[in-house]
């Protein structure tokens, strides 16, 4: 792993600041500001046509603005087209299918601004502030690979850091099919984040693999779920919620943190929702003390989890409630760990979905219909009481108007304000369910479209992903036990 400068990210940048973006942090660079006030005295067709496009495409929210331009210009071709590149899956993410048209209105202005001689003034200014990270990125990928007792092997999966000082003072993070990729300022190195990132690199394959294994740990993830402050998108998935927690604890451990200090963090992610950090920290202790890499020990890491007594223990546990302790508040006490996963304190919305969801894992489906209608009337439109909706009319074998509202989760996916889209993980089980419905009419090539729509849902599961690839290879057959998706 090793920090980069990125052509298209920078040309996308310029394009947008030209047309109006403003990010904290980056005119206390001189030589940016600099830079920012050319590209704002900037006139011309093609630059109006950026401002413009600027203008029809940007929200209320510059953190959600900046998202999806990003998200474009890391799947994006070289200069001069910046055709985006498909995915492996066939599908393009989201943010990017919404800005449909940006590749020639970037062209253009690319060539009207002479992007490519600006560029060519400040890549070697990117170039030394790559090369300045890299030893702190050496330090993480030693720490954490020797930890493990894993190596790193060139494949299909990628981990990238790419150096961009115009994001200013925000640090993104993206998982876009095998490609996980970190966008820094370099001017503050967000060490922990990018560990974090890594390390979901490094584990995120395990769960999946070993899914059947993580199943006996699902009673915990039931318990956790009674805890305001845990993310959604735990909540919907067993995979991704022990996943975070296996990272936290391997990052808990990897920064040898004193056991004082630790005894406070865990206790307040455990306060959280993320209940089996505990446990897993005992287990990695046995791991230490193994010869194994972690990807041969853990089918034991995960048996070595005794559920039944983290059951009886977590029955005492006291969760945090909503007002006192976000996900924010956890970061900030253990110094970042984390940082950059999605979660804040869950609002009265939040917990009446929370609240319809777990009858859908009680598969109690009449009184979830009942709970996400009554959401639907008050929030018209809410994806998650869609998806929810739409679960508990597959419970109920009304396919029909479970696929209307899985379709509409899916169109969701464009809806012009933030808090109208769906969640990722949301976005990517619809379409799963969607290909899965196809498969059951026999309508094999519409199916295989929804799949691999799903492997184009940026930031969706790892779980998701591998279900939607299993569905690309083999059409969908119902378990006798279960209509769940997963």
């Amino acid at each position: 792993m090793a920090a980069e400068a990125n052509p298209q990210l920078f040309a996308t940048m310029c394009a947008l600041i030209a047309s109006g973006f403003e990010a904290e942090g980056v005119s206390d660079i001189p030589e940016l500001a600099q830079l920012q006030t050319r590209l704002r005295a900037l006139h011309g067709p093609a630059t109006e046509a950026m401002h413009d496009y600027y203008r029809q495409h940007a929200f209320g929210d510059s953190s959600a603005t900046l998202s999806r331009f990003l998200t474009f210009a890391l799947v994006a071709g070289p200069a001069p087209d910046f055709r985006p590149s498909i995915l492996g899956g066939g599908q393009l993410p989201p943010d990017v299918v919404a800005l449909d048209g940006f590749s020639p209105v970037l062209a253009a202005f690319y060539k009207e601004a002479q992007i490519e001689q600006v560029w060519s003034e400040f890549e070697p200014a990117y170039d030394r502030a790559a090369a300045n990270m890299r030893e702190p990125l050496a330090q993480i990928v030693f720490a954490s690979t020797g930890y493990l007792r894993e190596i790193l092997h060139p494949g299909a999966r990628k981990f990238r850091v790419y150096v961009e000082p115009m994001v200013g003072g925000e640090t993104n993070v993206r998982n876009i099919g095998d490609l996980y990729v970190v966008v820094v300022n370099p001017a503050s190195v967000p060490v922990d984040r990018i560990r974090h990132a890594f390390l979901h690199y490094m584990l995120d394959p395990l769960p999946i693999t070993y899914h059947d294994k993580l199943l006996k740990e699902e009673p915990l993830l039931v318990l956790a779920d009674r805890a305001p402050n845990l993310p959604f998108e735990y909540r919907l998935d067993l995979t991704s919620f022990f996943t975070e927690c296996l990272v936290r604890a391997v990052e808990y451990r990897v920064r040898k943190i004193p056991q004082a200090q630790l005894t406070e963090i865990v206790n307040a992610a455990e306060g959280n929702g993320y209940v089996l950090i505990r446990p897993l920290l005992q287990a990695l202790s046995k791991f230490e003390a193994s010869e194994p890499s972690m990807s041969l020990y853990f089918p034991d890491l995960v048996a070595s989890i005794d559920t039944l007594r983290e059951q009886q223990r977590l029955k005492t546990v006291t969760f945090t409630p909503e007002s006192e302790g976000s996900e924010a508040d956890e970061v900030a006490e253990s110094r970042g760990a984390g940082k950059g996963v999605p979660g804040a304190p869950v609002s009265s919305l939040d917990a009446e979905l929370s609240s319809a969801e777990r009858m859908i894992g009680r598969e109690d489906s009449a009184a979830a219909a009942e709970a996400f209608e009554k959401i639907l009337a008050k929030s018209p439109g809410q994806p998650r009481a869609l998806y929810g909706l739409a679960v508990a009319s597959v419970l109920q074998g009304d396919a029909e108007h479970a696929m209307e509202l899985f379709q509409q989760v899916v169109t969701a996916a464009n809806a012009a304000s933030p808090e109208m889209r769906p969640d990722p993980t949301v976005l990517a089980w619809s379409h799963i369910y969607l290909g899965r419905m196809h498969d059951l009419a026999d309508d094999r090539e519409q199916a295989v479209g929804e799949y691999r729509a799903a492997l184009g849902v940026e930031n969706a599961s790892e779980s998701a992903r591998s279900a939607a690839q299993k569905g690309i290879e083999q059409a969908y057959k119902p378990a006798a036990r279960s209509p769940s998706p997963q």
